[in-house]
């Protein structure tokens, strides 16, 4: 899809259609992708370059929002068909990039062997020469266009957000939740949050959803799924949700069934949101379409509970 700004959004085809997305970023004749979904997404991205007629060799940048593997999975594959490229990641990412070992096995213990081979293929390492690390603050340019990079924690220590000021818009891989253009009524966004099954932190979350607030963002391009307007509505929608899951996971700490507890506690927070927010679905399918989402998020609010202080 293209929008303003020389931006197109590519859908990487990972799950199911409108569910992962990678950028394109056209400036000058250079181009630059943010986030590249998986091995089999490679084909995609490069179709969307050649239909800005530009070859691969005009790609400078390929930015990194983290190193979970639908959003950087393919990275290692893509980078080999990318010549001039660098590949632009959060220090405490850039090892995995290199050396992708720990990646997969931290991936094949949440999803199983099979799973992986089937959604990812074999995951390639990035020469270390062509890796460069973003501090908080770090600005790289794509063709004169500046592209500033923060640290953004909460679903994941290595994650960072890309602010966009020729389209006053962050990149902002999970940070600000997910937004599934099914859910959409009049042509208003719902969203929810995402944790992680490692390293989900809730008051760091909020923190950095108030630094993407800080900066008056016009749009918000998120991972899953496109551009999404009304920021500070759906910041406090976010802020809101991770409160409200936080609650039901310490509510869930220490019973018998604390897993199952809180699957059909946060399906049931979605749904009454998605409710509210004028979503015509029934409840069953409200909670097929959130399905993986719901058992990630459970599965990340347990890891937190079960972190020592």
């Amino acid at each position: 899809m293209h929008l303003p700004h020389g931006i197109t959004a590519v859908d990487t085809g990972f799950q199911r259609p409108r569910f992962d997305a990678a950028y394109l970023l056209v400036e000058n004749g250079r181009a630059a992708f943010v986030d590249c979904g998986t091995n089999h997404s490679q084909p995609a991205l490069l179709a969307a370059l050649a239909a800005q007629g530009l070859a691969p060799e005009a790609v400078d940048w390929l930015v990194l929002t983290h190193v979970h593997l639908d959003h950087a999975g393919g990275a290692g594959a893509l980078m080999q068909a990318l010549p001039n490229a660098t590949l632009a990641v959060h220090p405490r990412g850039a090892p995995h990039m290199v050396d992708p070992a720990r990646l997969i096995a931290g991936a094949t213990a949440v999803y199983g062997e099979a799973e992986i081979a089937r959604s990812y293929g074999s995951i390639q390492p990035v020469p270390a020469a062509r890796v460069r690390e973003l501090a908080d603050g770090d600005v790289i340019e794509l063709a004169g266009r500046p592209l500033r990079c923060i640290d953004t924690p909460g679903h994941a220590r290595h994650h960072l957000c890309v602010w966009d000021e020729a389209s006053r818009g962050w990149f902002s891989g999970d940070t600000f939740g997910l937004s599934y253009r099914e859910f959409d009524v009049d042509g208003r966004a719902f969203v929810l949050p995402t944790t992680t099954p490692v390293q989900f932190e809730p008051d760091a979350l909020k923190a950095s959803i108030a630094r993407l607030l800080a900066a008056s963002p016009d749009s918000v391009y998120l991972t899953h799924y496109g551009r999404v307007g009304d920021v500070p509505r759906l910041a406090a929608d976010l802020v809101g949700q991770i409160d409200a899951m936080v609650a039901i996971a310490r509510a869930a700490d220490g019973t018998p069934d604390r897993h199952a507890r809180i699957v059909r506690e946060l399906a049931d927070l979605y749904v009454d949101r998605a409710r509210a927010h004028g979503v015509a679905m029934d409840a069953a399918e409200v909670t097929a379409l959130l399905a993986m989402d719901i058992e990630l998020n459970a599965q990340g609010l347990a890891v937190w509970l079960d972190r020592p202080c």
